[in-house]
């Protein structure tokens, strides 16, 4: 028995039978997907709040998303937005599934889901009636709706889930780590989970908080604002939406008679310190070795340490987190790096971190090895809903045949060696797909997927 409680030999295939997708591309995953092929951005001008005073001004919006025709009435005001667009995803995603909650067992039924900053916006409304009014005005639900497993429960208590519930915090890569978690909660006796994951933190206060990391673009130009793998990049475009899926066992499908939009086929995660902390930290993979369950858990490193490169050798240092996740995703899923064809970019939009991902895509798949895409270019980075967007795009491409493009962009930076699809979709019917996510703090996880039945989405 490992840890993950799986038996040696008793994986199953885990399939994606639902999506439901909440974007600035577009509410649903049909919207969203014929923006995708036609590149056409939701990036603009911060319409939620006056930005005037920011030196951030450009995001990606989600477009006529009015919570009190998508949530039931009474959540509405106990809520935040993050946990509003979880609900109406996961319903959208459990009726593209054809699935009943109430048809299945309860304790049968889980959710995962991906948080980053949690109920921003709803935090600083009571902050602000706590600083302007007095602690009498400060509501009950602030002590729930600000908290990051805030989307979880709700949606286990609206569709009656009572199996296994979690929250993964991983930032942007969080989306992956708990898409990896279904996985095994599936091995380990759950018949289907809603996972995924959200973000909404387009506020003053989610904004501000997001300004400390030194890598938001201030350009005021939306086809300017991010351009990652780009001789012009400059930081990136936050954004807000999300994805939800509902995964289940592929028997658990068959017996259902529904079909799927893809498999996901291999998980690994690691963590980088040197992405985001002081220089002075070592690049440490924990999920390598010992260190790490078959399935790649993340477990704690016996002394907490690791060799510490030389300065000159930091970006060197980093791509090897990267590159040891995308080995182990890979062998996770029985592939070799040719089995790819194609990969969905974590696409930082900073300089240094594109050239260390492209160095990374370059050693494990060779120069030019491999298509790369980087689709978030529309939406921006959605923290917890990036990575579980990325997955149902990659699906969504996956099922139509097509790699799709990296709308946007100019001229490629110096050293950036991948081959990276511009202007339109590639035709060229991809089987497999891998998507990488890196965090903030280094979280660093890969997921592979692989194609299904269902056949495209029409436009």
């Amino acid at each position: 028995m490992s840890a993950s409680g799986i038996r040696p030999g008793r994986r199953g295939r885990s399939v994606v039978t639902g999506l439901g997708v909440v974007a600035p591309t577009g509410i649903g995953a049909a919207r969203h997907w014929e923006s995708v092929l036609s590149g056409k951005s939701g990036l603009g001008r911060i319409t939620r709040f006056d930005p005037t005073g920011y030196p951030v001004r450009v995001a990606g919006e989600v477009p006529g998303f009015h919570a009190r025709e998508q949530v039931p009435g009474r959540l509405v005001p106990q809520t935040d937005r993050f946990t509003h667009f979880a609900l109406a995803a996961a319903q959208d995603a459990l009726a593209d599934a054809a699935a009943d909650p109430a048809a299945l067992p309860e304790y049968e039924m889980a959710v995962v889901t991906a948080s980053s900053s949690g109920g921003t916006e709803f935090g600083q409304h009571e902050m602000e009636n706590l600083y302007q009014k007095g602690s009498s005005w400060v509501g009950a639900y602030q002590s729930i709706a600000w908290f990051y497993a805030a989307t979880t429960g709700q949606v286990s208590i609206r569709h009656g889930m009572r199996g296994p519930c979690g929250v993964i915090c991983g930032e942007q890569a969080g989306g992956l780590d708990a898409l990896g978690q279904s996985r095994r909660l599936l091995d380990t006796g759950s018949r289907l989970v809603l996972s995924g994951g959200t973000d909404a933190s387009l506020c003053p206060y989610g904004l501000v908080a997001q300004l400390s990391t030194g890598r938001l673009s201030t350009e005021d130009d939306p086809a300017r604002a991010y351009l990652p793998f780009d001789a012009a990049a400059s930081g990136f475009v936050p954004g807000e939406g999300g994805a939800m899926l509902v995964v289940e066992s592929a028997e658990a499908a068959h017996a259902r008679g529904v079909p799927a939009y893809g498999e996901l086929l291999g998980y690994a995660a690691g963590f980088d310190p040197t992405a985001d902390a002081t220089p002075k930290l070592p690049a440490t993979d924990t999920a390598a070795g010992p260190a790490t369950a078959h399935d790649g858990t993340r477990l704690p490193v016996a002394d907490g340490t690791a060799a510490q490169p030389p300065a000159p050798n930091r970006p060197t240092a980093r791509r090897s987190v990267l590159v040891s996740v995308i080995r182990r995703a890979l062998a996770d899923a029985g592939l070799a790096p040719g089995e790819v064809d194609m990969v969905f970019a974590d696409a930082s939009g900073t300089p240094a971190d594109d050239l260390a991902e492209a160095h990374a895509l370059t050693e494990v798949f060779g120069p030019g090895g491999v298509p790369v895409t980087a689709p978030k270019t529309l939406t921006g980075r959605l923290y917890a809903g990036g990575a579980a967007l990325d997955v149902a795009t990659a699906l969504l491409a996956l099922s139509a045949g097509v790699v799709p493009h990296t709308a946007g962009l100019g001229r490629p930076a110096p050293g950036c060696e991948i081959d990276l699809v511009l202007d339109r979709p590639r035709q060229t019917d991809p089987r497999t797909a891998l998507v990488l996510a890196r965090g903030h703090g280094g979280f660093t996880s890969a997921l592979v997927v692989g194609a299904g039945d269902r056949g495209a989405l029409r436009r």
